[in-house]
């Protein structure tokens, strides 16, 4: 009885609206530096850090899958967690190899968006997602 009154029906709904807030928000901000990368490949594989063994080039075209192509699937729901590897993996590789030196100051977004991403990972999609439809058809 108290468990209803502390959390009413709707409440499962109320977290699905924002986890897809979330996803939409954090999605977007994290697609503008992906599509910057993009706009301005070619200058930017030139100056792009070399990471793992990985020349410039193949190393920002990694980045921009993950910030590009794997947040469309971040943002819709659609194939979630697999697609929130490459992002998680991207931004851990800013943060620890790429800015390692740097000071805070340089890595904090990176840190950021690394931790909401494993967070976001954690929780799910919620219900209002395309792998949530897609499974309960299954």
């Amino acid at each position: 009885m108290l468990r209803d009154f502390l959390f009413p029906a709707y409440h499962n709904f109320g977290l699905s609206v924002m986890l897809v807030m979330a996803r939409i928000a954090f999605g977007a901000m994290f697609l503008t530096h992906g599509l910057q990368k993009l706009a301005n490949f070619g200058a930017m594989s030139q100056s792009f850090p070399r990471v793992m063994g990985l020349n410039g080039s193949v190393s920002l075209a990694l980045a921009i899958f993950a910030e590009v192509f794997c947040t469309l699937g971040f943002i819709t729901g659609f194939l979630y967690r697999l697609s929130m590897i490459p992002m998680i993996f991207t931004m851990a590789i800013a943060a620890f190899v790429v800015h390692a030196n740097d000071p805070f100051s340089a890595k904090e977004m990176a840190l950021l968006y690394l931790f909401i991403f494993i967070i976001m990972y954690i929780i799910g999609p919620g219900s209002i997602a395309a792998d949530y439809f897609f499974t309960r058809r299954i």
